[in-house]
């Protein structure tokens, strides 16, 4: 079984530390994913005596690939993967989507997924542990109750990424790159005012971080329920959006970008 270690930083950015299960006799190694600041990972590395062997991207935003450079001069034999279509420096491993990789120190495998939109190249990454459990890195594509803004992908791509993510299996815990959750859910209710589960899922957000808890990584099962940028197939949804919006709206895809654009401009 893999182990996670959760790397805060900045203000409300997570690093990933994908590592293999703690056995007293075993070293411990990690996978490294979006270190957008170095100094917290490698503070979280020496503290428990864990040895990188690479750094995964998903995409080229500094918040993501600021701490590559420092990593490298400290661990210089670690090879980067990230996408192929994004000017990110040090990349030894361009992507492109589709590709397997097998990390035998981790024990574990990952599935590249294309997830664009929220830039033209991101990417994700996907395992299954030992017990048969998905996890998704997801950089900015999903979040925890909301997704990413488009900047350089189109609102049809991100549309596309998030109806590819929800065809993962309901109980895959999805690791997004920010806490945002709490921001994102008071949206949501502006989609959704009526949702008992929106409501006790913002009741169950608060309190974790009442306890300086993190909200992520959250089911998939719980976005597919909650989250309205996953739930633009829905006719209430569309209603609400085209009416909140002032447009004719004829398909999923369409809601979608009429939500994000009415979140853009009026909720953020």
């Amino acid at each position: 079984m893999t182990d996670i270690i959760t790397v805060p930083a900045f203000s409300d950015n997570y690093i990933w530390l994908v590592c293999n299960e703690k056995v007293e006799e075993n070293k411990q190694y990690a996978a490294i994913v979006d270190p957008g600041e170095a100094e917290p990972v490698i503070e979280a590395l020496k503290k428990d005596n864990i040895q990188p062997i690479a750094i995964l991207i998903t995409h080229f935003h500094h918040d993501h690939v600021g701490g590559i450079a420092k990593l490298l001069s400290i661990y210089p034999n670690l090879s980067v993967y990230g996408p192929a279509s994004e000017n990110i420096p040090h990349i030894t491993h361009p992507l492109k989507g589709g590709e397997s990789l097998s990390f035998d120190e981790i024990k574990a495998d990952f599935q590249v997924m294309n997830v664009h939109g929220h830039t033209a190249g991101h990417i994700a990454y996907y395992t299954l542990d030992e017990e048969n459990n998905g996890k998704l890195f997801c950089g900015d594509t999903l979040f925890a109750g909301g997704c990413g803004r488009v900047f350089n992908g189109t609102m049809e791509d991100l549309h596309d990424s998030l109806h590819k993510i929800s065809q993962l299996p309901d109980d895959t815990l999805i690791y997004c790159a920010h806490e945002y959750t709490l921001d994102n859910l008071g949206f949501a209710k502006w989609v959704e005012p009526d949702s008992g589960a929106l409501l006790a899922r913002e009741e169950a957000d608060r309190a974790s971080i009442d306890n300086d808890q993190a909200t992520v990584p959250s089911l998939l099962s719980l976005e597919l329920e909650t989250n309205p940028f996953m739930r633009t197939h829905l006719p209430h949804v569309a209603k609400r959006v085209a009416e909140a919006t002032d447009k004719t709206l004829n398909n999923s895809t369409e809601v979608f970008s009429a939500m994000r654009s009415w979140k853009d401009s009026e909720y953020d």
